[in-house]
């Protein structure tokens, strides 16, 4: 049996067994790998194409204790046009919000663009699995139609996969329609080989999308682990014929990091993954900047700093 059979049996045995078969990862080699595609030029079309894309691919995203239903509202309404004045501008993939506040991001937004909610005793995943169940089932029930889990990462690295796995199986069951998004929080699980790990763990389980970080633990999406997870991806759609979708949250703030990201999305899965239904970005401000970049390159100059809404 190949060591990325993903049909490796599903008891708690063969999983264990399964995930100490995966080989493990060149560090050096992978951030080399990440550092060189990060270099790529793009030229003016296919950059200007590359902003409309990574705009698409936007979870716009709030995740604050002193959220409002007007806060969230007003950013549901930027979902929908992000640039008012340029109405060719396309809209983002989702909003993300906590769970309480799910029905006044889908009153705004309707069905145009997906609501995201984080769940699971989000961002430390420290609560039972019956309250992590009824915060899924809260959320689906309020509108989402995505859940951002996290997975308990003290029980992944005390070598407990077994309760990852299962509590991904039932978060899973209980989002019904809605995708699952499984946060692995890499800058908590340290090593490139946990990360992979950690990634197989989550889509053996029945996650729809692999997710870096909860954007409140440094460091949070990198190239390197974004790579790794893209690579997962990849030999578990060879193995599988199931394609699985990333998202990168975190720290990516500036449409030149956005860029460098979709680069090594099409040179490590291909273009397929260049689409919001298996690419996105999990961020609060780089909207903004994908937007001025935008309207210099349709216009020629750059806006002042009042062109866009402040988040």
């Amino acid at each position: 049996m190949s060591s990325l059979d993903a049909q490796a049996p599903a008891t708690h045995k063969g999983l264990h067994a399964f995930l100490a078969g995966l080989p493990g990862i060149d560090q050096v080699g992978a951030e080399a790998r990440a550092a060189a595609l990060g270099t790529r030029s793009i030229k003016k079309d296919s950059k200007l194409w590359a902003i409309n894309t990574a705009i698409s691919m936007v979870d716009l995203t709030t995740l604050e204790g002193a959220d409002t239903r007007g806060k969230v509202k007003a950013m549901c309404s930027k979902a929908l046009h992000p640039d008012p004045t340029d109405m060719t501008t396309p809209s983002v993939a989702a909003v993300c919000v906590y769970g309480d506040l799910v029905e006044a991001a889908r009153s705004v937004v309707g069905d145009h663009i997906h609501v995201a909610a984080v769940a699971t005793a989000f961002p430390s995943g420290r609560a039972s699995l019956a309250v992590k169940l009824l915060d899924t089932a809260e959320a689906v029930t309020d509108g989402a139609d995505e859940i951002d889990m996290v997975i308990d990462r003290g029980a992944f690295l005390s070598g407990n996969f077994s309760k990852v796995f299962d509590e991904i199986v039932a978060v899973k069951q209980a989002c019904g329609s809605a995708h699952l998004k499984v946060i692995l929080e890499t800058g908590e699980l340290k090593t490139l080989d946990n990360v992979r790990k950690a990634s197989w763990l989550a889509m053996k389980a029945g996650a729809d999308f692999i997710k870096t970080s909860t954007g409140k633990v440094t460091p949070a999406a990198t190239l390197p682990v974004t790579l790794v997870m893209l690579e997962a991806v990849r030999d578990y759609y060879q193995e599988t014929g199931t394609r699985i979708g990333v998202k990168a949250a975190g720290g990516i703030r500036t449409s030149k990091d956005a860029i460098k990201y979709l680069v090594m999305v099409n040179e490590t899965v291909g273009e397929e993954w260049l689409t919001p239904d298996l690419f996105r970005f999990g961020a609060s401000t780089l909207l903004n900047d994908l937007l001025l970049q935008r309207q210099r390159m349709l216009t020629g100059h750059y806006s002042g700093p009042d062109y866009v809404t402040i988040d």
